[in-house]
């Protein structure tokens, strides 16, 4: 038997986190969270190219919050199988054998239940290398889940052990601290939205958002794209300060960006009846890192005309209008693709220097402190905190 923390169907807790989660978090880890930390059958292990993992850290991810407060948009209710155990960020180390990788191997779990994964052929994406746009994350020999930690069947990362597919699994290297290896898959992802965001040589950027996502996104643009000008958007100081030392030009309050955008580019500003200014001209590429309706419609109404937007946070509902009347192209960017080598990019930027001293800001919580971990998470960027994990081997 073995600790876990298992998300359940409740419709009554989603409602009330849909409608106050967001003004009162701290009831997403009390009464109103849809989770509970329960003794479950540790996994079993019954198909080839499978394997058991032991837990050393896991992620709590803005998605993850998502879920928790009923603000996930429905669409993925038939993309998940429930009960099931969160966790798709996740350092663990192999409790047998996996094919070429022997038992005690520290591995990074990639999350995405592709074919290869589900045991069925592999589907034109996943054929092509565009695994995390498998079309088949609902059959095979898997509950339907999108992600690890978002399917019954593997377990996740919140609890002490989990199991994974061989094609999921990217050994540590010697050296990395776990705080160091819990930051690879965050950064896999940041790494696939700046290859998804086509700048172009001397394009401005602009990024919505300095949490994790849109810290790493920062790090990503400067270090793989030529970029010009990156600038930040940032709540909180300590974002601010972590943003210019992952290569933002310029880092700006929320209630600025328009006025700064606008002085650099020489836009109009406009102001309609009861809504949100907007420009005409600005950037060249704006990245929502939030998910927010409020940073979404900041990137939309800051870029150009037949610019690109790119949707790097889980989407809230907001008003698409200036995508419609300025021509701008709206680009997914989810999770990370095998045929854009994203891991082993992402393993090279978390050994820089900068990324290593983020690293040693990895708050870790045993998941008996559930409950004050997810507080920490909700805060996170008010406390300067850059990730909070889990550590479900810990007991203190």
């Amino acid at each position: 038997m073995m600790l876990a923390l298992e998300m359940f169907r409740s419709v009554p807790r989603a409602v009330a986190g849909r409608a106050v989660g967001g003004r009162m978090p701290g009831l997403l880890s009390g009464f109103a969270a849809p989770l509970r930390l329960v003794t479950i059958a540790e996994p079993r292990v019954e198909r080839p190219g499978w394997a058991r993992l032991r837990t050393r850290l896991s992620g709590i991810c803005g998605s993850d919050l998502g879920a928790l407060s009923g603000r996930t948009s429905l669409y993925f209710s038939a993309l998940v199988s429930m009960p099931f155990v969160p966790g798709h960020e996740v350092v663990a180390e192999l409790l047998e054998d996996c094919e070429d990788l022997p038992r005690g191997t520290r591995v990074v779990v990639d999350p995405v239940l592709g074919c290869a994964a589900r045991g069925v052929e592999p589907c034109p994406s996943c054929a092509t290398g565009a695994t995390n746009r498998c079309e088949r994350i609902t059959v095979g020999h898997l509950s339907p889940g999108l992600q690890t930690g978002f399917c019954h069947d593997t377990g996740g990362g919140w609890g002490q052990q989990l199991t994974a597919h061989r094609s999921q699994l990217h050994p540590v290297p010697e050296g990395f601290s776990d705080e160091q290896a819990i930051l690879v898959e965050p950064v896999a992802c940041a790494v696939h939205t700046a290859l998804r965001a086509g700048v172009r040589s001397g394009d401005r950027v602009l990024v919505s958002g300095a949490g994790s996502v849109g810290l790493f996104a920062t790090l990503a643009l400067r270090e793989l794209t030529d970029a010009g000008e990156i600038v930040v958007v940032a709540k909180h100081p300590h974002q601010r300060e972590l943003a210019r030392e992952l290569g933002a030009t310029e880092v700006v309050a929320p209630g600025e960006v328009l006025r700064r955008v606008r002085r650099a580019t020489g836009a109009f500003q406009l102001e309609p009846e009861l809504s949100s200014p907007y420009l005409l001209g600005g950037v060249d590429v704006a990245i929502d890192a939030v998910g927010s309706k409020q940073s979404l419609e900041t990137a939309l109404h800051a870029t150009r005309a037949g610019g690109r937007v790119l949707l790097s946070g889980m989407p809230a509902p907001a008003d698409l209008s200036a995508a419609w009347f300025r021509e701008l192209e709206v680009v997914g960017t989810y999770a990370s693709a095998h045929g854009d080598g994203a891991f082993e990019t992402a393993v090279g930027l978390v050994a820089g220097d900068a990324v290593q001293q983020l690293a040693k800001g990895v708050a870790a919580y045993p998941l008996h402190r559930w409950r004050e971990a997810l507080d920490h998470a909700h805060s996170a960027g008010r406390l300067g905190t850059v990730k909070v994990a889990f550590s479900p081997g810990s007991t203190s």
